[in-house]
């Protein structure tokens, strides 16, 4: 609301298509994602905003001056003699007229004379009496949408020089005009003609780490505050935001309640992170020196080598260097990393040496007077809700502290968990099954643009695999017949010999769901020693009534067991286990001890079912902001 009382929604035009909520501008998916591709909103006016993706110019030539006119004389009324007419051929007539008939040729063929962007003494800065002027063909995306609008402004609207406005990566607001565009070849329907340019954000093209060629995605998580600019990272985005926008729904839909659990704790098992202030800086900078450097060489400095050639490189790749430089200098940057490898590898040893026991810490002197960790599941929390409402669930990061480097682990994950009052192992697998059903379909039926692309750039066979997942039934199966079917391969030799009582590995779920099922599969009932302690024993007292969703090419994605509740049997798990820190669960044996119930509950892996929603190879392409082991960057 203005100084008049009128909000900016109050004071737009009737012309102007409906704006952005809480910003003064239209989205481009409001234009772009409509059936008729935005053509309806043509000459409307707007204002639009985004960051330009690529560009090229197009040189204003001036008419030329008219032919100096041919004076004829009348005649004479003497009868003498006129002078004698200036000699004009109609060669030199028709060629004074031909850049006349260019110009029209060129403005009715669609888009004129595409010139080289500037002219040398352009870009060394030398000022010309009369400076160049262009028109400028922008295509700009604003994050809403995979599609891209074109923007055409003309070089005068702006104060920026012209090279700096056509950087890639370069964010603009434009105020204009919505046209369909003149030439039947044009590839959009409709662009936007700018009659002024509202803000210019200008980047620093020798630094700025992106190009216009296609950057591998590991190379961009070097850069992962700008990787959402690239169109494949944008789309995971958006895909990633309506999972969890679907999680929501299919939860609160089906009767459960939000319910917030702590991210640090007292309980947990397996390699979980310490939260602690007990560690003094005096001896931060000590044990960081010495770690820091060996045998005369200092790994921060090989590691800002790293760092300045892998920068290098790109700027090569983003220029027309030939293919021997780039390829001699990712050999160089190899060789340095390799070094870099090699110190970390030499100072781990003595690190490991000088770190503090546990045993010899006073933890009642540390923040929260106790031992307290990052949570590995929110499951536990959740039951005590579970038993006095019902149906409950969160949503939030998980830690696991496994120095483990691979393509589908990462040390901060986010899971969606749920817990069911009055609810057993089938139900909880019912739950799972419709839950990722339900996931796959809502992709399908609201991200199209997003997964049509993705299809294209990253795995061509997803959108068969989510609707074939969407309408399928789930097989199910124990783990004594998934390990009968393992011990029957012929043609396959795994690493880990299938036998009763061993966990499934990825080479073991890979076979099942790639090779012999093809497709997703639910394995239940597994021995109790695989599984945590709080599953419900089975009758047979060696398996435990906990599931596995598994799916091709990415393994488990949701995770489920019904919990024990018989206080006796619990409370035995829990000493077989060897926690010694009993006392930590006298909350969570509470449970059992006053109203106890049966219930169950699943934990589906945020991340995991992007990868198998996109086809990415990778896990750490699928958050923001990847922590595992060795890497946080920012």
């Amino acid at each position: 609301m203005d100084s008049h009382g009128k909000t900016h929604h109050e004071d737009a035009s009737p012309n102007l298509v409906p704006l952005s909520k809480y910003s003064n501008r239209v989205e481009l998916k409001t234009l772009l994602e409509r059936s008729d591709g935005g053509a309806g909103f043509a000459e409307k006016r707007v204002v639009v905003g985004g960051w330009v993706k690529s560009s090229r110019a197009v040189k204003k030539e001036s008419l030329p001056p008219p032919p100096p006119a041919v004076f004829v004389p009348p005649p004479s009324s003497s009868g003498s003699q006129a002078s004698p007419t200036p000699s004009v051929s109609c060669t030199e007539i028709i060629n004074s007229k031909m850049n006349i008939f260019r110009k029209l040729f060129d403005v009715l063929s669609g888009g004129g004379k595409t010139y080289p962007i500037f002219e040398k003494h352009d870009l060394a800065g030398q000022k010309a009496t009369s400076p160049p002027e262009y028109i400028i063909h922008f295509q700009i995306n604003d994050g809403s949408s995979v599609s891209t609008l074109q923007v055409i402004v003309d070089s005068v609207l702006s104060s920026v020089p012209a090279t700096q406005l056509m950087s890639l990566g370069t964010c603009i607001v434009a105020e204009g005009v919505l046209r369909q565009p003149l030439a039947a070849s044009a590839k959009h329907v409709i662009e936007l003609e700018a009659e002024k340019l509202l803000h210019v954000g200008t980047v620093d093209p020798d630094k700025y780490p992106l190009s216009k060629k296609q950057l591998p995605l590991h190379m961009l998580r070097d850069h992962s505050h700008f990787r959402p600019r690239t169109t494949t990272v944008g789309s995971v985005t958006r895909v990633h935001s309506a999972l969890t926008l679907a999680s929501h729904t299919f939860l609160q839909n089906n009767g459960f309640q939000y319910v917030q659990v702590p991210v640090i704790t007292t309980t947990g098992a397996g390699e979980m992170f310490r939260v602690t202030t007990l560690l003094g800086e005096d001896d931060d900078k000590e044990e960081k020196k010495h770690v820091n450097e060996k045998d005369g060489v200092s790994i921060d400095t090989v590691k800002a080598a790293v760092k300045e050639k892998t920068r290098l490189i790109d700027q090569l790749k983003r220029t027309d260097s030939n293919r021997e430089a780039v390829v001699a200098a990712v050999h160089d940057l190899k060789k340095t990393s390799d070094l870099a490898s090699q110190l970390e590898m030499k100072q781990r040893p003595k690190a490991s040496a000088t770190m503090i026991k546990p045993e010899k810490v006073d933890f009642s002197k540390d923040f929260f007077g106790c031992e307290a960790y990052l949570t590995v599941s929110g499951r536990l929390h959740l039951e005590s809700y579970a038993s006095a409402l019902g149906k409950v669930y969160t949503f939030g990061p998980r830690f696991i502290a496994d120095k483990t480097d691979s393509t589908r682990h990462l040390a901060e994950m986010w899971n969606v968990e749920t817990e069911i009052a009055f609810s057993e192992l089938d139900d909880a697998m019912d739950c799972a099954a419709e839950f990722f059903k339900f996931l796959c379909k809502y992709l399908l039926e609201n991200r199209h643009e997003d997964m049509k692309f993705i299809s294209k750039r990253v795995d061509k066979t997803i959108t068969i695999r989510l609707e074939a997942t969407a309408s399928s039934s789930i097989l199910r199966f124990s783990y004594s017949e998934a390990i009968s079917v393992l011990q029957k391969a012929t043609t396959r030799t795994f690493e880990t010999k299938p036998e009763w009582g061993v966990a499934l590995t990825d080479e073991h779920l890979s076979y099942l769901t790639d090779e012999i099922y093809k497709g997703c599969v639910i394995i239940h009932s597994y021995p109790k020693e695989v599984k945590p302690f709080y599953t419900r024993l089975n009758d047979d007292k060696k398996t435990v009534a906990a599931f596995d969703l598994v799916v091709p090419k990415v393994g488990v994605v949701i995770t489920g067991s019904q919990n024990e509740e018989r206080f006796e049997i619990l409370d035995a798990r829990i000493r077989e286990d060897g926690l010694t820190t009993r006392e930590k669960y006298e909350w969570y044996l509470d449970l059992r001890r006053h109203g106890t119930v049966k219930h169950s509950g699943i934990s589906l892996r945020m991340e995991h079912m992007l990868l198998f929603a996109t086809g990415l190879p990778d896990i750490k392409d699928t958050v923001p902001f990847p922590r595992s082991w060795g890497k946080a960057n920012n």
